[in-house]
C-alpha cells in the first residue's frame, strides 16, 4: 500500500472519507469505468445504483484492490491511496461483502472468519478453541444466528452471506465497509437485522457504500444515492428527496412499469405438472399442488419455509419418502435433474454461479450444455458450428447483451447471465421451467427485461413456477401463489386475492389448514 503525501496532489474535503476520481477500467470488448467519481462522507451510507454492467461491482473492486485501474484516483480521509491486492485493502480500512460469495465451503463457519488470521500458539499451531471463543463473541455482538462449528457448505445462501457480513465487520481497522447486494438472500427480518449492524458500525469516522437494486431498503437505510449507468456517474441525489421514479429514470434512462399484474384471462389450460402428498425426510410435508399449461405459479414464504426444497424435490436433486408426480397425465419417478430435463422439466437454481453456471465456459458452451448428447455431439463429435449458432439465434432471441457468444459467460452481467442460463433450458425444449429467485442481484431494467420474457413463454405455453422472496415480484408476476410455511403449504391464493399482507398472514401460520382463495384452484391463466 503507498500513501502519497496529501500536499503532493492537492488539498481535498477533510469532511469526505472516500473519494474516486476519473477512474478508468476496461475489460476485452468493454469499457467498464469511463472517468467515473463519486464520495462517501464521514458517518454515512451512501446507497450506489445503476443497472447490472453499469460498473458498480467493478468500482468497488478496484478501491479494494482486487482490480487494478487504468487511470485516476483514490482518496482516503484526504489522502492519496494506492491499493495493489485486498489485504492491503483491509489493512487500509477498507472492507467488502461480495455480491457473490467468497466462502471456502469446506470449512467452518469460525475457519471462514479468520482465515489467514488465526490465532496460534507460537507460529505453528492454530487454537481452535480461540478460534470459536472469538467467533461466537462476535457473532453475539452482531446478533448473528451461526453456529461457529457448522461447515459453511451445510448452511443456505441466507446464512452463509451472514458469515461473509461477519467476516467483513471482524477487522477491527475498517473504516469503509462496502456492502455488494448484501441482502439478495435475506428475508425482510434479516434484512432489518442487517440494517441496525450497518447503523452500529456508523460513526463519525466511518462510512458505509450500500450497492443495491432494492430502492424500498436504500430509503430505509441510505444518507445519500450514486447513480451511475454504462460506466459513467450520472448523479448524487439526497435520499430523503428522491422518488424511486426519479432513481431508476436515471439507472435505466427510460420509464420502467413498475405496478403491471397478471392479465385475466381463460382459465381452462389443461394441468401439465400435479404434485401429490409429496414429502421429504428433513422438511417437507404432504405437498400438494398442480402446474397449468401457460401458468406462472409462484411460491412464496419466509427463509427457510421449503420453497426451493419443492423444487429440488420436484426435479429428483432430493429423494422424496412420500407422494406422487404426474407429468402430462402420466405418473412418473425423477431421480436426478438429468432425467427432469430429459422429461422436459428444466430448474433454474437460485445460485446461478455455484450450480447453474460454468463460468470457465464461453456464453455458447453453456447454453449448449444440457442438450450436447441430443443435438450438438453424434459419434462421439462435438459440432461447434452448431453450438455457436444455436447460441447466437438464443442471444438474438433473449436479448443476450455479450460482445460475442464466444465470450466467457463469466464476464457478463447478472441479468444476462441469467438469460443465458434461461436460453439453455429454450435449447432443450423444455415445457416447464423453474425458476428459483430468478431476478435475484439483477437491476430494475434487467428485471423488467426477464418478466417480460417469462410472459412471452407462459404466452406460448411453456409452464413456469417461479419461487421469489420479493412479494412484489411474486405479486407482479403469479396467476397464483402458493405459500408456504415450516415445509407445508398453508394457503393458495388467486392473482385477485393476493396481496402481501395475505402472504404474510399465510406464510406464518403454523399447523393451520390449508387455505384456498383461489376459486377451486382454477387459474387465471392468460
Amino acid at each position: 500500500m503507498t500513501v502519497t503525501p496529501q500536499a503532493a496532489v492537492g488539498a481535498h474535503d477533510p469532511n469526505l472519507l472516500l473519494q474516486v476520481e476519473n477512474v478508468n477500467k476496461s475489460f476485452p470488448g468493454v469499457k467498464a469505468l469511463e472517468d467515473m467519481r463519486f464520495d462517501l462522507r464521514k458517518g454515512e451510507v451512501l446507497g450506489l445504483v445503476g443497472e447490472n454492467g453499469a460498473g458498480k461491482s467493478t468500482l468497488m473492486k478496484l478501491l479494494t484492490g482486487i482490480y487494478t485501474r487504468e487511470s485516476g484516483d483514490f482518496w482516503l480521509g484526504g489522502k492519496p491511496l494506492e491499493v495493489t491486492n485486498p489485504k492491503e485493502g483491509q489493512e487500509a480500512g477498507l472492507s467488502i461483502i461480495h455480491q457473490e460469495l467468497n466462502l471456502v465451503p469446506h470449512l467452518t463457519v469460525a475457519e471462514n472468519i479468520w482465515l489467514g488470521r488465526e490465532p496460534t500458539s507460537g507460529r505453528l499451531f492454530t487454537r481452535p478453541a480461540d478460534q470459536t471463543r472469538m467467533t461466537q463473541a462476535l457473532l453475539d455482538r452482531l446478533e448473528l444466528a451461526l453456529d461457529p462449528k457448522a461447515i459453511v457448505s451445510t448452511l443456505t445462501v441466507a446464512k452463509q452471506q451472514m458469515v461473509e457480513i461477519a467476516k467483513a465487520l471482524s477487522f477491527d481497522a475498517t473504516r469503509v465497509l462496502i456492502m455488494d447486494e448484501p441482502t439478495a438472500a435475506l428475508n425482510d427480518t434479516e434484512v432489518a437485522q442487517l440494517h441496525e449492524l450497518i447503523r452500529r458500525f456508523i460513526t463519525p469516522e466511518t462510512g458505509v457504500v450500500y450497492i443495491s437494486h432494492r430502492m424500498a431498503e436504500l430509503k430505509a437505510i441510505a444518507d445519500r444515492i450514486t447513480v451511475i449507468r454504462d460506466g459513467h456517474y450520472i448523479d448524487t441525489m439526497p435520499m430523503a428527496e428522491t422518488t424511486l421514479d426519479q432513481v431508476i429514470s436515471k439507472m435505466v434512462g427510460r420509464a420502467i412499469n413498475t405496478e403491471a399484474r397478471p392479465e385475466h384471462v381463460r382459465d381452462d389450460r389443461p394441468i401439465v405438472l400435479q404434485v401429490s402428498n409429496l414429502s421429504t425426510a428433513a422438511l417437507l410435508k404432504d405437498i400438494n399442488f398442480e402446474l397449468h399449461r401457460g401458468e406462472v405459479l409462484g411460491f412464496a414464504g419466509l427463509m427457510g419455509a421449503g420453497r426451493t426444497e419443492v423444487a429440488r424435490a420436484v426435479v429428483g436433486a432430493d429423494p422424496i419418502t412420500s407422494g406422487s408426480i404426474i407429468l402430462n397425465s402420466n405418473p412418473v419417478t425423477i431421480k436426478s435433474p438429468d432425467q427432469a430435463a430429459a422429461l422436459g422439466i428444466g430448474y433454474l437454481s437460485e445460485d446461478r454461479k455455484r450450480l447453474g453456471l460454468m463460468l470457465q465456459l464461453s456464453v455458447a458452451h453453456n447454453v449448449a450444455i444440457s442438450s450436447m448428447g441430443a443435438k450438438f455431439a453424434r459419434f462421439g463429435f462435438v459440432n461447434d458450428k452448431a453450438i455457436k449458432e444455436s447460441a447466437e439465434a438464443s442471444r438474438k432471441l433473449l436479448s443476450i447483451k455479450t460482445p460475442s457468444v464466444n465470450q466467457l459467460v463469466k464476464y457478463l452481467s447478472g441479468g444476462n447471465q441469467q438469460k443465458a442460463i434461461i436460453a439453455r433450458w429454450l435449447v432443450k425444449d423444455c415445457d416447464i421451467l423453474i425458476f428459483d429467485e430468478p431476478t435475484r442481484g439483477i437491476d430494475v431494467g434487467a428485471k423488467e427485461e426477464i418478466y417480460q420474457l417469462l410472459n412471452r413463454l407462459a404466452e406460448q405455453g411453456k409452464s413456469i413456477i417461479m419461487i421469489s422472496s420479493e412479494l412484489p415480484e411474486v405479486l407482479r408476476m403469479s396467476h397464483r401463489v402458493v405459500v408456504m410455511a415450516d415445509g407445508r403449504i398453508t394457503g393458495v391464493l388467486s392473482a385477485a386475492d393476493a396481496s402481501q399482507e395475505a402472504i404474510m398472514r399465510l406464510a406464518t401460520h403454523r399447523d393451520e389448514a390449508v387455505i384456498h382463495t383461489d376459486n377451486t384452484r382454477k387459474a387465471e391463466l392468460r
